[in-house]
């Protein structure tokens, strides 16, 4: 069992947040004092006007600046926060032989340089085994992956890493171009999709289907031990679509759910229309956006996402049974009682405890936030209440903080 102690903030490291610097005074050319600005309006692309956002919208030097200043740095911890989930045996290999990894909607590169620097500064020595194809529509993204990568390998001393670059068009590329270069490099021991999922397929009859129909040709091309990490905004259409895809997924076998679910049926979340469930995991942010929140009136205080680590060989992130709950929402203080909604294999349930049940063996309720994953004993449910209650005598321990 891990201790009760939450995890550190995650923060982008010192050196990535170097390398994006020198790309956009040296790469790019936008004006610093557009870059605010420039925030604002991909901020709203991002979550109101995802619509008209285009694909090449990196192109536009301006939005690569404000990209790589601000969404950047947010986008890589994320990442790094599920790679730290994994279990160590997906990146560590035995010597001299590569870790594959396929970044399929790369952009600029921000899951190839997660995974880059994470390797570099988890396990010294190893991300120069890194072999990463980086598929993406636009080409300037391309480039300033390309860029990004070879300043982070000189800056950090690390010789025999590559990226491989690949322009394409992920929908419409047929056997061609991406497919037959992923084909060769496969199997992988991680493919990402980050951000980019839910701007596939959506004039298809049926962008579900189309999506799935997607994932599981990549999940094909897994290593026995490999991870498919898909990462998605925290806002409940495409949080929402991310569950009806896993459904899909699950219902016809291609895998199973490393991490967040603590079980294989449908998605409970999907019931009812208002519902989605998605992180919220604190983080250290740089002075750099700090002061862009200034500017522009933003909150960055925390990193909200909807995530899935799929897998083909039936691992998860912890022991299930139905004891065993991951938090699905932020603990309510009301009056005299700290509930919580939770989910495992029975369902979405809502579970209490009242002030004066508080005792020594069920103190850790206190302590749980959204994501963690708990094992509590002992509950009380009233015939016909939908509420559980942790009585007194029962208990509460953390299996995995948030």
């Amino acid at each position: 069992m891990h201790g009760s102690k939450a995890r550190p903030p995650a923060a982008p490291s010192p050196l990535v947040l170097k390398v994006m610097n020198q790309v956009v005074q040296a790469g790019i050319g936008a004006c610093p004092v557009e870059i605010p600005s420039a925030v604002a309006d991909l901020s709203h692309l991002f979550t109101k006007g995802r619509g008209s956002l285009g694909a090449c919208y990196l192109d536009d030097s301006a939005y690569a600046a404000a990209y790589l200043s601000y969404f950047m740095p947010v986008n890589l911890s994320k990442v790094q926060l599920l790679l730290d989930e994994l279990p160590p045996d997906t990146m560590v290999k035995e010597a001299g032989t590569p870790v594959r990894f396929l970044d399929l909607g790369a952009g600029p590169g921000t899951g190839s340089l997660a995974l880059l620097d994470w390797m570099h500064r988890r396990y010294p020595g190893s991300a120069a085994r890194l072999s990463t194809l980086a598929v993406d529509s636009s080409g300037e993204a391309l480039r300033q992956a390309g860029d990004l990568w070879k300043r982070y390998c000189h800056e950090a001393g690390i010789s025999g890493a590559e990226l491989i670059g690949c322009q394409a068009d992920v929908e419409r590329s047929g056997k061609e171009a991406w497919r037959r270069k992923a084909e060769r490099q496969a199997p992988f021991d991680l493919i990402l999709l980050a951000n980019c999922l839910n701007e596939l397929y959506l004039d298809a009859a049926d962008p579900v289907a189309a999506r799935a129909a997607l994932l599981a040709e990549l999940l094909q091309w897994l290593a026995p031990h490999g991870t498919l990490i898909l990462l998605e905004p925290a806002l409940r259409d495409t949080a929402r679509a991310l569950h009806q895809v896993r459904d899909r997924l699950l219902g016809e076998k291609r895998c199973t759910v490393y991490s967040p679910c603590l079980h294989q049926q449908d998605c409970p979340a999907l019931i009812h229309p208002d519902d989605w469930c998605h992180e919220e995991r604190t983080w250290d942010a740089p002075r750099s956006i700090r002061d862009i929140d200034e500017a522009v009136g933003f909150i960055k205080d925390a990193l909200k996402f909807s995530y899935l680590l799929l897998r083909t060989d039936g691992r998860t992130i912890a022991q299930r049974s139905p004891h065993t709950f991951r938090i699905v929402s932020e603990l309510r203080e009301l009056k005299g009682d700290i509930r919580a909604w939770v989910c495992n294999e029975l369902g979405r349930t809502e579970i209490g405890r009242l002030d004066r049940a508080e005792s020594e063996t069920n103190c850790a309720w206190s302590e749980c936030r959204r994501g963690t994953i708990v094992q509590i004993e002992g509950l009380k449910r009233k015939d016909g209440a939908t509420l559980a209650r942790i009585p007194a005598d029962g208990t509460v321990e953390i299996v995995r903080p948030s």
